[in-house]
């Protein structure tokens, strides 16, 4: 297979994948249902999804002067205001191409910023690791606060819960065990998974010899808590999801998280991911879908409208750079 069709076929078929679920969730409700969803989401509370976006916009100027805190190490010091663009423009590139945003974040810091390209990529990689240790957080906090209840569902399913507590602790052994074969073996993979894996303890080890680490640690802390925020605040705007408690929410917030890395800005399976969550809990298909497009909506709404605010006036800012 070609370079050019392995390019093509990975833009293609998440943004395929997603219309497919787009069509999936359509075809799976009842035309009494899709009037009830449409409902809710033309009746959506302005005040509640304005804060919820808001939030999101917050969430990543923190995000822009968190990256700075990344790069001063390296001798440079980007205007925020720039930053600020180049973050927006980068989840605006996500939505078409499932990762470009990331490229053309490290592209548009070297264009107007004269950072190297790969000392950029490089710090954007480090965010990664950093957001993917923040949602391992979140996930395990989840289970604490919902232990009992998930425990419980797991039963009424006939689930083993020895069982399972088994498989958990063999895939843990299993984990260390590859890691140790992996850094020892010599193998051209084994040598890929072993530079993403140093990739990962440098990038968290780098937290720690930062200068400006605690406000790197709270700008991350931050970003997240409006990550979340801006999740809670939509329960406002569904009258059968308002009585959710923190634990109930954090685990639709997980699934949502999930289901954003799998399509194109979560296109398609993010309403389904919240709504299965939701569904545990006894919210109604239709509670729940409503929910899940009311959030995709207004976050993909200000990604599109600032991105693309971003994108007309970065080059005018920088017109003599």
């Amino acid at each position: 297979m070609g370079q050019s069709l392995k390019k093509f076929l990975k833009i293609l078929v998440p943004i395929a994948f997603g219309l497919f679920l787009v069509w999936y969730s359509y075809n799976s409700t009842t035309p009494e249902e899709r009037k009830q969803i449409i409902h809710y989401i033309s009746n959506a509370s302005p005040l509640w999804v304005t804060i919820s976006i808001l939030i999101g916009i917050l969430s990543h100027i923190s995000r822009a002067i968190r990256w700075k805190y990344l790069l001063e190490p390296l001798g440079y010091r980007p205007k925020t205001v720039n930053t600020i663009f180049i973050v927006l423009i980068s989840y605006f590139a996500n939505l078409g191409i499932p990762r470009s945003g990331e490229i053309l974040r490290a592209t548009a810091l070297t264009t107007y910023e004269k950072v190297p390209f790969e000392k950029g990529f490089g710090t954007i990689v480090t965010e990664r690791v950093i957001d993917l240790l923040m949602l391992l957080a979140i996930i395990t906090i989840t289970l604490v606060l919902q232990t009992d209840f998930i425990l419980g569902f797991l039963e009424e399913r006939g689930v083993n819960i020895i069982g399972a507590i088994g498989i958990l602790l063999v895939g843990i052994v299993g984990l260390f065990l590859g890691s140790y074969i992996i850094r020892k073996s010599k193998s051209p993979l084994a040598i890929k998974l072993k530079g993403f894996l140093n990739g990962l303890q440098d990038g968290v080890l780098s937290l720690f010899k930062m200068k400006n680490k605690w406000p790197f640690i709270f700008h991350t802390l931050f970003i997240w808590a409006a990550y979340f925020g801006m999740f809670w605040v939509i329960k406002y705007t569904v009258e059968e999801t308002i009585p959710l408690s923190l634990g109930e929410l954090l685990v639709a917030f997980v699934a949502g998280a999930f289901a954003m890395s799998t399509t194109n800005g979560g296109i398609g399976l993010y309403p389904i991911a919240v709504s299965a969550a939701l569904g545990i809990y006894g919210i109604s298909s239709v509670s729940g879908d409503a929910f899940g497009w009311i959030m995709w909506i207004a976050q993909t709404f200000m990604v599109v409208v600032f991105g693309t605010i971003s994108f007309l006036v970065l080059p005018l800012l920088n017109r003599n750079r």
